[in-house]
């Protein structure tokens, strides 16, 4: 069987292909570079839990010793420290970039399904009805003669906010350049906060970043002005001397590593998917203001669309399966932008709130500093895990549906779980691979294994687990947060909540997960995943859906040929090379 073929070999693109060799889905991925990658400390990445944890189930349990989780959050203004929250164990994690590409890379070779191609640029891609060709040269190839061709299945565009892949599929990418810029440098040191993440809101506007990093690095960014002078490597060395003896008392010893300037872009392309190709990570959106990070959603679309795929390739799944990608990611990011787009304004005023801005954004009256503090830490409007209630993939509430304290389309919480074999674990580790199916019942830890198993509702709930037109496992656990007993819910592979159910109904089963795979009421519910009043855009929400099409999954089954060209690019090119 044809590979699925992962344009871009950055953190994104690796993720996506090792995520796909999970599920047994042979992966070509094609790296236009050498497949060096050149470790910049002053280049990090910040994953939230949810992040982190598809990080880790991808990476093993040695993957979260490369970064750093804080241990608190602290924002100080003009010396005082207004607030101090325990970050606890759901704790971002700090890492530099490239430990986590040189870990997937490791990963990736050792599966035995992938194969990484590097000095392959992309210049042209054909579909039809069974499949994609890919055709590359060497970079330092001219433009006309023959290449290479490469056959898959899927393709998928990972290659970066300047990809070959959205532009030959003539996929349009608004938004707005330069939202803002931030000097950054790494340097080793000793700060009076050891572990934890630090903001600094100085007088006229000044603002800091201070995050750990191992080994006693730092990583600090300073907002800068948006249309200021070139940041000069004199001009940056004074920044970090005059931060550092600000927040210490005087300038303590200190090694700095790397600087670098980066510049954040808010851009949503119009179309994640055209037929059997796919946009993913920075190829598809750009972010990274008040606490968001590009990774993190780039991360969240690979888990989203290695399933999917996997699923597709080996059951047969239905076009609307593969359609609910750009559904559920591309409005997931939309409202993130969104939302940044609408805090900004307030959050970088030098004075107070003004009233009557306080209803453009859910929680903007409890204060500049709170907002910043949940968007760093993962939480609200500007940083939580998206859900996906309105998904085609989330059957409508009905008469079985059972209250719990998740919604539909949410993540679930991360509960202890018991599968019949005795193996005991968190439910976040045992995502990643087939559908889950829960039962909550409150007393199992204390019976021996071999009594539950053939007990109550077990034999039933087993048979029906067995009956299901998808892959499923069947977990046990003791309790979940709003569940009565004997609550049943169903988990996508990527940690989302299909349904609860209250009891066992094998009927309400199968056609939750019918609906999961495409099937079923849920594939009429599709739309394009149009963000209403997109980030710089200038559109209403009629406008910006008038434009977003219908999903981009039309031409999948017409089986005609399609060939495309390279296009111009859509708007201002974002800049290479600078930390993220």
């Amino acid at each position: 069987m044809d590979p699925v073929i992962v344009v871009g070999a950055g953190p994104v693109g690796l993720a996506l292909a090792l995520a796909l060799t999970r599920h047994d889905v042979p992966v070509l991925v094609l790296d236009e570079g050498s497949g060096a990658y050149e470790p910049r400390p002053a280049r990090t990445t910040v994953l939230s839990p949810d992040s982190a944890a598809f990080a880790g189930r991808l990476l093993g349990p040695s993957f979260p010793a490369a970064g750093v989780r804080w241990t608190a959050w602290r924002t100080i203004r003009r010396r005082q420290t207004p607030r101090r929250e325990e970050t606890g164990d759901e704790a971002p994690l700090h890492l530099p970039q490239h430990e986590l590409v040189h870990g997937l890379r490791a990963a990736l070779a050792a599966s035995g399904l992938a194969r990484i191609e590097t000095g392959c640029r992309l210049h042209a891609l054909e579909q039809d009805a069974d499949g994609v060709t890919a055709y590359t040269r060497e970079p330092a190839a001219p433009r006309p003669g023959a290449g290479t061709s490469w056959r898959g299945s899927h393709l998928v565009g990972c290659d970066g906010a300047r990809s070959t892949v959205r532009k030959l599929l003539d996929v349009r990418f608004p938004g707005r350049t330069a939202v803002e810029r931030h000097a950054v440098a790494a340097l080793r040191t000793e700060l009076p906060w050891p572990g934890e993440a630090v903001l600094y809101r100085g007088p006229r506007g000044g603002e800091a970043l201070a995050r750990p990093l191992p080994d006693g690095v730092w990583r600090i960014d300073w907002l800068l002005p948006p249309r200021g002078d070139l940041v000069t490597p004199e001009a940056l060395v004074a920044r970090i001397r005059d931060t550092l003896a600000t927040w210490c008392g005087e300038i303590p010893p200190y090694e700095l590593l790397d600087t670098g300037v980066h510049t954040v872009h808010h851009r949503l392309a119009r179309r994640w998917r055209s037929g059997r190709a796919f946009l993913a990570g920075d190829a598809a959106h750009l972010l990274g203001t008040l606490g968001a990070h590009e990774l993190d959603e780039g991360l969240r679309d690979a888990s989203n669309l290695s399933w999917k795929l996997a699923l597709t390739r080996h059951h047969g799944a239905p076009e609307a399966l593969l359609d609910s990608y750009q559904a559920e990611r591309r409005l997931a990011v939309g409202a993130r932008l969104r939302a940044a787009d609408q805090a900004l304004p307030l959050v970088r005023a030098a004075g107070a709130w003004p009233t009557v801005r306080r209803s453009l954004l859910p929680g903007a009256g409890r204060g500049q500093e709170s907002l910043l503090t949940d968007g760093h830490l993962g939480r609200g409007p500007l940083g939580a895990p998206p859900g996906y209630a309105h998904s085609p993939l989330t059957p409508p509430a009905g008469e079985a549906s059972a209250a719990v304290g998740t919604l539909p389309g949410e993540p679930v919480e991360d509960v202890p779980v018991t599968a019949p074999d005795g193996t005991a674990a968190r439910l976040r580790e045992r995502l990643g691979g087939d559908l889950l199916v829960v039962l909550v019942a409150p007393g199992t830890g204390v019976w021996d294994r071999r009594h539950w198993l053939g007990a109550g509702l077990m034999p039933r709930l087993a048979a029906a687990v067995a009956a299901l037109p998808v892959p499923a496992e069947l977990l046990v656990t003791e309790d979940y947060p709003g569940a009565a007993a004997h609550t049943v819910l169903m988990v996508r592979p990527d940690g989302h909540l299909v349904a609860a159910m209250p009891g066992v109904d094998p009927a309400e089963l199968y056609a939750c997960a019918d609906t999961v795979r495409g099937g079923g009421d849920g594939a009429a519910r599709a739309g394009d995943g149009a963000a209403p009043g997109e980030p710089g855009t200038g559109e209403d929400g009629g406008a910006a859906a008038a434009r977003g099409g219908t999903g981009g999954g039309g031409s999948a089954g017409s089986g005609a040929p399609e060939a495309v060209a390279p296009t111009a690019a859509d708007g201002a090119s974002p800049a290479r090379g600078t930390p993220r």
